[in-house]
């Protein structure tokens, strides 16, 4: 469901259609707002004010993004590293089973011999 906010930035009022909550978007105007004053306390004009808020707005969501993608890909490896590690620990788990065979028949052939040396 789209929301209708109305929001005003430098005392222009905007009219926005958004499924984002009314607050949420209040949010974001306000902050913008106040960068593009901070912006504009420094000498820069309105509209420079503005472009330099958008590009740093640019900045920031294309840093958040190569973040992301290096937590997937580190996720990624995590899970590789897991996969492989269960796949040793199953043909450790068979070796010892085997071995366990192996130490089981060791001790009936000894017991056989034991028994057939003192008859």
């Amino acid at each position: 469901m789209l929301n209708k906010v109305k929001v005003v930035i430098l005392g222009k009022e905007y009219v926005l259609q958004t499924e984002e909550a009314p607050n949420y978007v209040y949010g974001l105007a306000r902050e913008l707002e106040a960068q593009i004053r901070n912006s504009m306390e420094k000498g820069a004009s309105q509209y420079t004010a503005a472009v330099m808020a958008a590009l740093s707005a640019m900045d920031d969501l294309h840093k958040s993004q190569e973040r992301l993608d290096q937590i997937a890909d580190q996720s990624k490896e995590y899970v590789d590293d897991a996969g492989r590690a269960r796949i040793e620990r199953d043909a450790a788990l068979k070796e010892i089973e085997a071995l366990k065979s192996k130490v089981a028949q060791l001790e009936n052939s000894l017991r056989l011999k034991k028994l057939k040396d003192t008859l």
